[in-house]
């Protein structure tokens, strides 16, 4: 009998999957028989989650890759497709921004931008191609629940990511003759090594009082784990979704529905 979840033969390209978010999914995914490749910006933390993702699958890869940049997204793609299907693409990688508009310099716009939005773009648009010639093709973009609702101090951040969700049902849209289903997931707070980086470098002495406070506005008590949103992409990335496109899954601890 065919096991859940099965992706045995199916590679997964992953950006910013050495760490965190993309990581977890790696895993994830890789225990399911995915033929994992990552696109980073930290070459010393592919090697280390090449490795440790070859513990899982016969084919762990890692690419140094900037998605801001075009011509790196396109020939990196590229080098990918002369030996690997491209069968799903995970879009994790992103930087976070805190601060109302009159906080938000342009430099640090465009920077959320060429990263978060951008980034994307050139990722869907290097392996859209592809999964056309396959005529099928699952893509999954991370957004956030910043982009759906109001968050204090988080306008430049919020706004990449009322893009992400635009994207992805568009995206849906154009392509669904072709076979190739869009969706995104919108994590609430998720405990990963930038949470805390950021208490360290913004909250020197005070990091668990703070910890506890960003734990306490999910509803449920606690912020996410990596692998609770890796579940859930391993879910989307699975046969068992194949009746589900253009469709955004918060998973947030109750944030969106329970915070009023």
């Amino acid at each position: 009998m065919k096991k859940k979840f099965n992706l045995e033969n199916k590679t997964i390209i992953i950006t910013g999957g050495a760490s965190g978010i993309g990581k977890a999914i790696g895993i994830a995914t890789a225990r399911q028989g995915a033929n994992i490749i990552i696109l980073d910006i930290n070459k010393k933390e592919i090697h280390k989650t090449v490795d440790e993702l070859k513990k899982n699958t016969s084919i762990s890869e890692g690419y140094l890759c900037d998605v801001a940049n075009q011509s790196k997204v396109f020939s990196t793609i590229k080098k990918i497709s002369k030996s690997h299907s491209i069968d799903v693409l995970i879009n994790c990688a992103g930087i976070s921004h805190i601060g109302p508009i009159e906080t938000v310099n342009e430099d640090s716009l465009d920077k959320l931008y060429s990263i978060n939005i951008k980034g994307i773009y050139n990722s869907i648009k290097a392996c859209i191609p592809k999964m056309k010639k396959n005529k099928s093709g699952i893509i999954i973009n991370l957004a956030s629940i910043a982009g759906s609702v109001g968050i204090s101090d988080r306008f430049a951040y919020s706004m990449t990511k009322g893009a992400v969700l635009s994207m992805t049902l568009s995206v849906a849209k154009d392509y669904i003759d072709h076979g190739i289903r869009c969706n995104s997931i919108s994590p609430a707070r998720v405990h990963t090594p930038f949470v805390d980086k950021f208490l360290k470098q913004h909250f020197p002495g005070k990091e668990a009082e703070v910890f506890k406070k960003l734990s306490n506005s999910q509803p449920i008590g606690r912020m996410g784990s990596p692998k609770e949103i890796a579940d859930l992409a391993l879910y989307l990335c699975s046969d068992e979704s194949s009746f589900i496109t253009g469709t955004d899954f918060p998973i947030d601890g109750g944030f969106i529905k329970l915070n009023n």
